[in-house]
């Protein structure tokens, strides 16, 4: 691993472990903006999600383990991609909720959310490249081309080589028939 991924990961990491220690451990105080997100989102998420739960206090703490968890992946490198998705998917109705800057009333309560909201876009772009870092690996789309060319390399291979052997069982075949008559 990179001096800069290994420095980098933690650091994108460490506002979501922090933030989802806190609120798995005391969800009362976003428990306003989950209520209010519960209630505008709700029915929504019930429709296409029926087994979703939709009490404010369940999905906080939801969030928080997707958070610790996924962010203490991202930190030590376990599952780097795959965490990176999930802090994202997090980080969504996180900011939808907690940030609605286009809703303040207040100048100075609108900037105040708008930076916020802005931030969370920021750690969104370094979540999203964090995403799609290979670590000079290739990825599962570059195998896959890969796997189908060969496939394709082996089966028209395979298919030369029965093309010989039958040619092969057909002169095996008049040799024999020329020498029984």
């Amino acid at each position: 691993m990179s001096l800069v991924r290994l420095i980098a990961r933690p650091m994108l990491a460490t506002i979501f472990v922090v933030q989802g220690a806190n609120n798995l451990r005391d969800p009362e105080p976003v428990l306003p903006v989950a209520t209010e997100f519960a209630e505008r989102f709700g029915p929504t998420l019930e429709r296409r999600i029926p087994s979703m739960p939709t009490d404010p206090k369940t999905l906080v703490r939801i969030n928080a383990g997707v958070q610790l968890g996924a962010g203490l992946a991202l930190a030590t490198g376990k599952f780097p991609r795959l965490a990176s998705l999930a802090l994202l998917a997090s980080l969504v109705p996180t900011t939808l909720a907690g940030h609605p800057f286009w809703e303040a009333e207040d100048p100075a309560e609108r900037k105040t959310q708008r930076i916020q909201a802005m931030k969370n876009a920021g750690m969104a772009g370094g979540l999203l490249l964090a995403s799609v870092d290979t670590e000079g690996k290739p990825g599962m789309s570059w195998r896959a081309r890969r796997a189908a060319r060969d496939a394709r390399r082996t089966g028209k291979s395979a298919k030369r080589a029965a093309k010989v052997r039958a040619g092969k069982a057909r002169s095996d075949i008049s040799a024999l028939s020329h020498r029984v008559h």
